[in-house]
């Protein structure tokens, strides 16, 4: 008997907390600001204290020890205390208490802390492909109680953390600037934060031509960074302007805002004009791309011709440098490569040395008043203009006595 009366009592306890746990907890909204001290209740009913109660967040255990000192904790009652609450603290928890007569009591409590964010809230644009309209978004998250958000100067803020809006796009014009503005309870007046986009047609850029051999591959690349909303860019060929898709002979990527075309094996059918077009709400503007394919053989034949002209540049420097080398002492005498030297030599002879040109020089005595004597000789060498009309004068000169100490 005490055994069916036991297993009876527990199939009754199991029944009660199946009963329960089957049912959604209501959740109970609590409010405050950063820094007050916060209660959850979890259990308000007249049954008397819960033997054992467990608070959870995002699954993961909260509060459980139970020391007054903690900023978090789980009293007596059930309920969960918050010393001083931080903005980290909002989200919604979930409470389990089991009661003196076994029963299990769950409630939820959702806790929001009043929040004004640092940043700026974000405008963005919505990308769509109806070029007629323009799709804004402007969000605010992470404020609490919801802000206050308008697109625009005029009309009413709406309070949401997220406002789109729509714009015609046959309206608006090249860079016109729209702006949304954020407010909240706790912001002061005149302290509204804000967001701003400006609208810019398209403008793509690259190199105008390019150039390729014959059975290779070449990549036209295209860059769009302008347009706002982006653009949708697109290659295509020829004055009929066919637009390009991926297959056996082009291949598109898109990186970033790098917009490329690769030709596979190149052949002058392919020579021609491309077009890397971009457009948005705000127009449409084209960047043209002419391609030049060239043979093999033509290829070949500029190489040798680069390398003849090279040859013959080193070449002439070579016989320039040999030239300037082999006159280097009348450009050094400052005699230049065709200037005439009309000047004096003046030529001085050691005494030792007289007996040299004893043959062309007159002797003199070794020794006048006990001091040597140098010789000096001045001649002119005669210029070729004349040669025929000034003989040259061979007479010596008469020496110059230079006295020099014994």
């Amino acid at each position: 008997m005490n055994i069916v009366a036991t297993a009876a009592l527990l199939q009754l306890c199991f029944s009660a907390t199946a009963s329960v746990s089957d049912n959604d907890p209501t959740e109970t909204l609590v409010t405050a600001e950063p820094g007050d001290a916060v209660v959850l209740p979890c259990y308000t009913g007249g049954n008397g204290t819960p033997s054992l109660t467990m608070w959870t967040k995002d699954g993961r255990e909260v509060g459980g020890a139970r020391d007054a000192g903690a900023r978090v904790s789980v009293h007596q009652d059930g309920s969960l205390k918050f010393r001083e609450a931080v903005s980290e603290d909002r989200g919604s928890y979930l409470c389990s208490s089991t009661l003196p007569d076994g029963t299990v009591f769950r409630a939820r409590a959702l806790l929001q802390i009043t929040n004004v964010p640092d940043t700026h809230p974000d405008c963005m644009w919505v990308q769509t492909q109806d070029l007629s309209r323009i799709q804004l978004n402007c969000s605010w998250f992470g404020a609490y109680p919801p802000p206050k958000l308008r697109w625009g100067e005029a009309g009413d803020f709406l309070e949401s953390d997220n406002l789109s809006v729509v714009l015609n796009g046959s309206r608006v014009t090249d860079g016109q600037k729209l702006k949304c503005t954020a407010t909240h309870q706790l912001l002061k007046s005149g302290l509204e934060k804000s967001c701003l986009l400006t609208l810019k047609a398209p403008f793509p850029e690259g190199d105008p031509l390019a150039a390729a051999i014959e059975g290779t591959s070449v990549t036209l690349t295209c860059t769009e960074t302008t347009a706002a909303p982006p653009a949708n860019t697109t290659w295509t060929k020829g004055l009929q302007k066919s637009r390009i898709e991926t297959g056996s002979k082009y291949v598109l990527s898109d990186e970033g805002p790098s917009y490329k075309l690769t030709i596979l094996n190149v052949t002058k059918d392919d020579e021609g004009c491309f077009f890397c077009l971009s457009e948005n709400q705000l127009g449409v503007k084209v960047l043209e791309v002419c391609l030049t394919v060239k043979t093999s053989s033509s290829a070949y034949t500029g190489g040798i011709i680069g390398v003849f002209i090279a040859a013959l540049i080193v070449g002439s420097a070579v016989v320039v440098a040999k030239l300037l080398y082999s006159r280097r002492h009348e450009i050094c005498l400052g005699g230049g490569f065709g200037d005439e030297d009309t000047g004096d030599v003046l030529s001085l002879v050691d005494s030792d040395d007289e007996q040299i040109f004893q043959d062309t020089v007159p002797q003199l005595p070794p020794v006048v008043n006990g001091r040597h004597l140098t010789l000096v000789e001045v001649h002119r060498i005669p210029s070729s203009d004349h040669d025929e009309t000034e003989p040259a004068d061979r007479s010596p000169q008469q020496p110059e006595d230079t006295e020099e100490p014994e």
